[in-house]
């Protein structure tokens, strides 16, 4: 689909048009599968345990990007870079269906016991980057290396200019491949509230205990609009096509108190006020290149 006209909110594809698989579907022609919450949470247990509540809260997110990147994209054995995998809570997922999945994430937790246990019994390669803001910062791995590329609430973390970074992840995605990013809605309720309590107590964004007291990459130094996004990727690159992009609203993990589920019934009703955005982008083509360079002086400003 086209930055013009991605839907308002998450839905299945129905008529619209529907993405060449680049594999073509399993072998099987079974449904992918569908581990459960507390199978996970087995697996990560028998090989030195996780952030079991980081896990349960965010169960809702890594099983919806799933499926719906498996709405318009199922490629048997494909080659799924998680870039920002963190404890491999995603990435599982993904191995756990059969594609041959590469993580990546700073050295200090791609290199714990528990997390190269875990990718050791599941087939999944690790990758330590120590900084993503280096111009080679993915020289690990080759031209053409992956069919799809997932940043999972990662954009809203850079705190550098990430044009390199997107060169990088231009060269080792093939043509014809998908980047799938998942990222905090700036215009959700929830966000508009907090956001202006800030601007009240004399700041906005992150508040300066959180700059002081969180290492960098903590922090949520932007978050994006849905235009934002696709205005994003258009900048970026002619190669780029933003296929769709979605206002989310993940079901709860836990009952939640009354005034929560007020909050999230509103969200449901009101798609640009759900809490999350799910853009995916095409490499239609790898011909341009990443079109746009940083500089100090921009229209003599």
């Amino acid at each position: 689909m086209s930055a013009a006209g991605p839907p308002q909110g998450a839905r299945p594809p129905g008529g619209e048009r529907r993405a060449a698989p680049l594999g073509g579907d399993h072998a099987s022609g079974a449904a992918p599968t569908a581990p459960t919450l507390d199978d996970c949470e087995r697996l990560f247990a028998a090989h030195g345990g996780t952030d079991t509540g980081y896990l349960r809260l965010h169960w809702p997110r890594f099983r919806a990007t799933k499926s719906l990147v498996e709405q318009t994209w199922r490629c048997a054995g494909g080659r799924v870079l998680d870039l920002g995998a963190h404890w491999l809570h995603q990435s599982l997922l993904f191995a756990l269906d059969g594609y041959r999945v590469t993580a990546a994430d700073l050295p200090v937790t791609m290199d714990a016991p528990n997390v190269v246990a875990l990718a050791r019994a599941q087939g999944i390669r690790l990758v330590g980057i120590a900084d993503l803001a280096a111009p080679r910062a993915l020289r690990e791995l080759d031209d053409d290396a992956f069919d799809l590329v997932i940043l999972g609430e990662v954009i809203e973390h850079l705190a550098f200019n990430p044009v390199d970074l997107w060169r990088e992840i231009h060269r080792v995605l093939v043509a014809g491949g998908r980047i799938v990013v998942t990222t905090p809605n700036c215009h959700a309720l929830t966000r508009r509230h907090l956001q202006r309590a800030r601007a009240w107590v004399g700041g906005g964004n992150i508040g300066v205990d959180e700059i002081l007291t969180t290492p960098t990459h903590g922090h949520h130094w932007k978050e994006y609009s849905r235009r934002e996004l696709v205005r994003y990727f258009g900048l970026l690159s002619p190669d780029f096509e933003v296929r769709r992009a979605l206002y989310i609203e993940d079901d709860p993990a836990r009952v939640e108190p009354r005034v929560r589920a007020v909050a999230r019934a509103l969200r449901r009703a009101i798609p640009p006020l759900r809490e999350r955005l799910h853009v995916e982008v095409d490499l239609a083509r790898k011909s341009r290149g990443i079109a746009i360079e940083p500089a100090w002086d921009r229209g003599g400003r």
